[in-house]
Parts: structure tokens; sequence; C-alpha cells
């Protein structure tokens, strides 16, 4: 019997997470809640342009929250820990890539209880902050010794973010640096963050120091460079970098890190991807030591971005192929560590 899904929002991740689901031969998609007027009431199918399915997209929280589903994929832009505590209470399982990927156990503790309450289950994963921070530097961790730090590393062509208001108004690209370094992204981002990088920790059993370093640098254009919010202007942000970091002593051993660049032209400082392009990396530096590039993970160019997202897409995917799992493990929050290996699926014609 297939498990009965609700996808969450339909933006880029809601969208890619639809057609995961459709695909994936242990899923049944019975709803979707939708923020915009304008997709009420439109087939689901229709909205990911695939032929109609005979589910319609909702506005009606009370609606979905009563109806008759196992899990929700709840990918909205930010979360809102009252909603996803209720949805877990009407005895939905959730799956999540905006939080819960390694809570503190005061914040456990809230969203534990409301799952156990309606005997579902909560798990939060992604890709960065996700697999690229938490499972996979976990995994490869098993291959050295003696580890003195652990990286992970995003590198990414921000134009191809198909989400204007959030580059405009959230990461404020566009803004002079001093408005940039208000930015909620170091927050928003560092919660999700922190929490793979405690994960990592506890799992490695380093002595950390009481409080993780956060680091935001700007960089600015020097022509007007064409991206999604329309030009930006000389002396504007045009490039971001954030890293959190935990240190023992004060030295770093566990760090995640993104690079978002409007491109490599243009720019002052003259940052640029390198020689190896947009990637993840992971990078375990012990006895022996490791380097793991993600590669494919980025669209090919800034129009194939917009159109599909390869990164936003495997953020999807990774939800959605936890889903079984998820539905499969005792009430409350789980993370990676207490769920069992998660895999893919078959494309449908090989199956």
């Amino acid at each position: 019997m297939a498990y009965r899904v609700i996808q969450w929002a339909t933006g880029g991740v809601g969208r890619a997470a639809i057609e995961g689901i459709l695909d994936h031969p242990e899923l049944e998609l019975v709803g979707a809640w939708v923020h915009s007027d304008d997709k009420v009431g439109v087939d689901l199918g229709t909205l990911v342009g695939r032929p109609p399915i005979g589910i319609t997209a909702s506005g009606d929280v009370e609606a979905l929250l009563a109806s008759d589903a196992d899990c929700v994929l709840y990918a909205p832009i930010m979360a809102d820990p009252g909603l996803v505590a209720r949805i877990l209470r009407s005895g939905k399982s959730v799956v999540t890539p905006l939080g819960w990927f390694y809570p503190a156990p005061a914040d456990r503790s809230t969203m534990d209880e409301a799952a156990r309450a309606g005997s579902a289950t909560l798990h939060g994963t992604g890709i960065h902050p996700g697999g690229i921070t938490e499972r996979f530097p976990l995994m490869l961790s098993a291959l050295s010794g003696s580890i003195t730090h652990v990286r992970a590393e995003e590198y990414s062509d921000i134009r191809t973010y198909g989400a204007p208001d959030v580059i405009r108004d959230w990461m404020l690209f566009g803004a002079t640096p001093t408005v940039a370094a208000t930015s909620i992204m170091a927050e928003a981002l560092g919660a999700g963050f922190r929490q793979s990088i405690q994960m990592v920790a506890d799992v490695l059993g380093f002595r950390l120091d009481p409080t993780m370093q956060t680091t935001h640098e700007t960089a600015v254009a020097t022509k007007p460079i064409a991206s999604p919010i329309g030009p930006i202007a000389p002396g504007l942000v045009a490039a971001q970098r954030f890293r959190w970091e935990a240190t023992v002593d004060g030295v770093p051993v566990v760090t995640a890190a993104v690079n978002w660049l409007m491109g490599e032209e243009h720019l002052e400082p003259a940052w640029g991807f390198g020689p190896k392009g947009e990637r993840f990396e992971v990078e375990i530096t012990g006895d022996p030591s490791s380097l793991t590039t993600f590669s494919k993970l980025h669209p090919e160019s800034v129009a194939a971005g917009l159109e599909r997202n390869p990164g936003i897409v495997a953020t999807a995917l990774h939800c959605v192929n936890a889903i079984p799992a998820v539905c499969e493990a005792a009430p409350g929050l789980r993370t990676y560590l207490e769920l069992p290996l998660v895999a893919g699926r078959a494309a449908g014609h090989l199956r």
C-alpha cells in the first residue's frame, strides 16, 4: 500500500517534490497546499507540466489537516513551527528541508512531543544543509582516523536561482554592503548549518568550544551584472560568502560554508569558483585525508537553471526518498542517525 503524501507549498522545491512523489512507486500524492490564489483549484499534474492527475491544489489549511494522509512534505520559503506542530498532531508525519536536522534538546522536545501526540514522525533533511553537511561527511569520515577537520562547502552561481523575491528581499543581493550585512540569512541559514555541524561534531567526538563562529563576506559589482532581480549596479552586492565553524581551543574543526556569486565577472574582490567550477565539496582532514566533489548538481547554464535547477531537484528528492523510512519510523523527531539508509528508486520503465 502506498504512503499518502500532501505537498505543502509549490515553489521550486515543491514542484520538484510533486514530480518525485508521482514517480515514486511507494508514494501516492493526495493533495497540496498553495499560497497563491491563482494556484487554488489547479490540477497538480498541470501545475508541474504533466497530464492532469485528478488532484487539485488547495489553500484550505484546515481541510488538509483533516484529510487522510500519512505524510506532509513541508517546503514553503520559511518554516512555521506552530503549523508543523499542528500537522504532526493531526497524525501526519513531516519531512522538510527547512530545519529540525539535529535540534538542541530544548527545541527537540517541543516538536518531539507534538509528533508523539499524533503518532507521527518529524525528519529534517535536504542537501545543504542536509546530505552534503551531515550524511556524506559522516559516511566519508569512516575512511579516516585521527580526524582534525571536516568541511562541507557549496559553490553556486546564484543567477540560476529562480526566486527573485528571495534573492532581493531576503538574501539582499543588489543592496549596499552595509545593508547586506544586516541580512537574516546568516541566522536563518545558520540555524540549519549549526545543527549539521553539531551532529558531525557529536558523532566524531570533538570537544567543542561553547560558541560557533559565523563569517559573512560580500563582493560588489564593478560593472552592471545581469541577474534575476535586474541589473546589479556597480558598488552593490553581487556575491556573498557565509561560513559557520565549530572550534576546539579556537581552531576550526567542523566547517559549513556557502559561496553565492552572480557569475565570476566584474566582482570586487575578484572572487571565482576556481577551475572546478560550481560544485559541492566534502573534505575530511585526517589519516588519510579525502576530498569528495559533487558535480552535476548545478545547471549547465543560467537559462537551464531557471528552467529546472538540479540542486533544487536534489533537495526535493532527498526529502521524497526519505518518506517511506520516516513513515515506518517510531513516533517523534528522527534525524539521519535514527533512520535506515535512504535510497532512490529505479526509473519506472526499468522497474
